[in-house]
Parts: C-alpha cells; sequence; structure tokens
C-alpha cells in the first residue's frame, strides 16, 4: 500500500489547544461565567454540610446549556474542600441517569463512585447482586466513610422502569430511599443530600406525594443565558485559538446568533469550535463570519440528532408524526393542530408494531417537546363562542427532524 498519499492535510494554525472549548473547562481560575447567583443560592443551600450537619435537598431546572450541571459540581468540590477543613469527612456522587437510567445501576454507581475499598471494606461489583443488596452496600460505604455526602442525579427525569411492587417508578423509589435513609435507619452517623437536575420543569408533579414530602427540597430554575454572557464566556476560550485568527465579530455574532435562539453556552461554543473547524477544512489562516454560518448550520443538525436521541420511543414517534405532516403541507410555516398529530402518531404506532399511549399523554409528549425547542406550540381559536385549539410547528427543517427520528429506530 503507497505512503506517499497524505490524507490528513497541512497543519493549519488555527487552533492552539482545542480543550478549552470543552463545556467543562473552567477558565479564569475556576471562574464560572454569568453564574454567581446561582452558585451562592446552591452555596446557602448546601452550607450544613460545612459542619456535618444535613444539607439541604435541591431541584434544579432548566434548559440543556445553562450551566446546571457545571455549577452543581462545582459547587460540590468546593463543598468537600471547605468541609475538610473543619474536619469534616464530605463526598459527593454524580450521576448520569442518561447513562445510568436503571435504579440498580444508579446505586451501584453512587457506591462505586464514593466507595474506598480499603478504608470501608466492602466491595461494589459491577453487576450479580441485587438492587437491595447494593443499597445496603452504599449504607455501609456512607457510614464507615463519611460525615456527609450530596448525591447528584443528572437528568433525573430519565429513569427508567418500575422501582418496585407498589408500582412506583424508578425516580420514587431511589429519591424516597436516599431522602429517607437516616429517617429510616439505614445511617446514622453520616448525613445524605441530594441533589436532583431536570430539563422538565414539571418533574417533580410527576413524583408521588410520600416522595414530595420526604425531600423537602428547594427549587433553583437556570435561565437562559444572555448575549452578555455568552459573549463572556467565549471570550473566556479565546485561547483555545492561535492568537489573531478569529476576526473581530466572529465572538459577537456566535454570541448574539446564540441567545437570541436558544441561550445555550454549550451550543455556542459547539459553534464557535465548528467554526474553526470549518475555516481548517477550507485551508483558511483566519475564522470569519461566513465560517460561523457553515458552524450554525452543522450545530443545529447535531444539536437535533443529539436532542432526539435522548427521547423515549414515544416521544420519537409524535416528533416525526408532526415533523411528517409538516412536510406534506404546501404552506410555508405551516402549523399542524393536535388532532391531525395524534392521527399520524397511531399511524406510525401501527407501523412499529407498537400500542399507542393516549391522547392526554401524547398532548404532555408535545408540550415536553416544545419546552425543549424541539417544536413550537401556539393557541388558536375556533371562532366566537368554538374555544381554542392546540397547534404545533417545528423550528428546524422537516427534513432534519425525520432524519434524526429514523436514524433512532
Amino acid at each position: 500500500m503507497s505512503e506517499s498519499v497524505d490524507y490528513f492535510g497541512d497543519d493549519t494554525a488555527i487552533f492552539n489547544d482545542k480543550e478549552l472549548l470543552q463545556v467543562s473547562h473552567l477558565p479564569d481560575g475556576d471562574r464560572i461565567i454569568g453564574r454567581e447567583d446561582e452558585l451562592r443560592r446552591l452555596g446557602t443551600a448546601l452550607r450544613p454540610a460545612l459542619n456535618g450537619n444535613t444539607p439541604n435537598n435541591i431541584f434544579l431546572y432548566g434548559k440543556t446549556g445553562t450551566g446546571k450541571s457545571l455549577c452543581t459540581k462545582f459547587i460540590s468540590r468546593q463543598m468537600m474542600q471547605r468541609a475538610g477543613r473543619n474536619d469534616v469527612n464530605a463526598g459527593f456522587a454524580y450521576i448520569d441517569c442518561l447513562q445510568d437510567s436503571t435504579e440498580t445501576q444508579v446505586v451501584q454507581s453512587i457506591a462505586a463512585q464514593l466507595n474506598d475499598e480499603e478504608r470501608s471494606g466492602t466491595t461494589i461489583p459491577e453487576q450479580g447482586i441485587s438492587t437491595s443488596m447494593y443499597y445496603n452496600r452504599l449504607w455501609t460505604v456512607l457510614e464507615s466513610m463519611y460525615d456527609v455526602a450530596i448525591i447528584i442525579l443528572d437528568e433525573v427525569d430519565k429513569l427508567e422502569g418500575i422501582g418496585d411492587k407498589s408500582g412506583d417508578t424508578a425516580g420514587d423509589n431511589l429519591l424516597m430511599n436516599l431522602s429517607r435513609a437516616n429517617e429510616a435507619g439505614k445511617i446514622d452517623d453520616c448525613n445524605l443530600g441530594v441533589i436532583g437536575i431536570s430539563n422538565k420543569i414539571r418533574y417533580k408533579d410527576e413524583l408521588n406525594e410520600r416522595v414530595k414530602s420526604s425531600l423537602c427540597e428547594r427549587d433553583y430554575v437556570f435561565p437562559p443565558y444572555d448575549a452578555t454572557q455568552l459573549r463572556e464566556i467565549l471570550e473566556s476560550r479565546r485561547d483555545a485559538f492561535v492568537d489573531g485568527v478569529l476576526e473581530t465579530d466572529v465572538i459577537p455574532k456566535v454570541a448574539a446568533l446564540a441567545a437570541r435562539e436558544h441561550g445555550d453556552a454549550r451550543k455556542a461554543i459547539d459553534v464557535l469550535r465548528f467554526a474553526g473547524e470549518v475555516a481548517e477544512e477550507e485551508r483558511e489562516s483566519v475564522v470569519r463570519d461566513e465560517h460561523v454560518d457553515v458552524a450554525q448550520d452543522r450545530e443545529g443538525a447535531n444539536r437535533i440528532s443529539e436532542l432526539i436521541s435522548k427521547q423515549p420511543p414515544h416521544a420519537r414517534y409524535v416528533l416525526l408524526a408532526l415533523a411528517s405532516r409538516v412536510q406534506q403541507s404546501n404552506e410555508e410555516d405551516p402549523e399542524i393542530p393536535n388532532k391531525v398529530v395524534q392521527h399520524s402518531y397511531r399511524q406510525i404506532c401501527e407501523q412499529m408494531d407498537s400500542e399507542p399511549l393516549k391522547e392526554r399523554r401524547v398532548r404532555d409528549l408535545l408540550t415536553e417537546l416544545e419546552f425543549l425547542d424541539l417544536i413550537k406550540q401556539d393557541q388558536r381559536g375556533r371562532g366566537r363562542g368554538k374555544g381554542k385549539h392546540t397547534v404545533n410547528s417545528l423550528y428546524d427543517e422537516p427534513k432534519l427532524v425525520i432524519q434524526a427520528c429514523q436514524n433512532d429506530f
């Protein structure tokens, strides 16, 4: 095989340190930009942990890319450091419930993250024991190693399945067991706090009343970033690029587009990185406005695929039903009534050999898709005295949405 052809291309002077364009990166001396108020509220809620006392349980809500996970992990690390100065043994575990989506997986992962086998005398196998045994080993780890611990459940609404024979969901069962561990006598020497993170503002309403009563949580909503905050976030990552390669208007343009469309720092950082990659692919030595335009389209396609891949099957069926109707319409900006979406959804369920959900649940799924900025919803009047009905439309091209939906089937 010939090695004379260079398929990698020439080195270009665009990127200096691409790692700085990771969302988790904290520039400027570990300063999180634009979230001082939110960090202060989290610090107040967790303050009791600094002296080994029980911290407040917390629920955080907000769209993706608003800093919920970043702030939570940051403040938990600071809590551990401050508690350590007070001779308090503190720890935290971070769980992505999209990856560990069952109660058993979550409890195993919590225990494994917090465990030090030499100190606890306890092993946490990856599999092979029951959920109740994982709980027992978690209690042993907490009792033997910690005065206080924080459990972060990111995307907690993604937990799947039934938690126990009572019919409670996995989320109900998990939150009940964690929030009542002290009260139930499972742990005595360790105080436990739970932080739940969800993109669904109504997630708490879906929990059973016993869980809501047990949590006694504080709720905080993370708003989208504005243009000024996004610009500051992007400026803090300028060193990712070789000095002088970004045209003056690039960062302001990316920030303005992101603020107008979604206020999502993750997407804004992606667009800035994509713009650099587009310039690199075109063998350019400068990142310009037109590279941002191409990058914006690329981010949109990636965003749709990522968002849709995280949705349950029936949410994807509903979205596919709407996108198909939009694509079939001859109108410029078609608005599809709920009943029309319902009809197409039932047809898709039949094709997929899946039992369709009830109308009310489909309406709820449409509302959730709107919250995720995958669709738009409006109320339209039927005429005087005839009430209103809900219509749905897409933010993105139906072809893109359909392709993303079908990739998951």
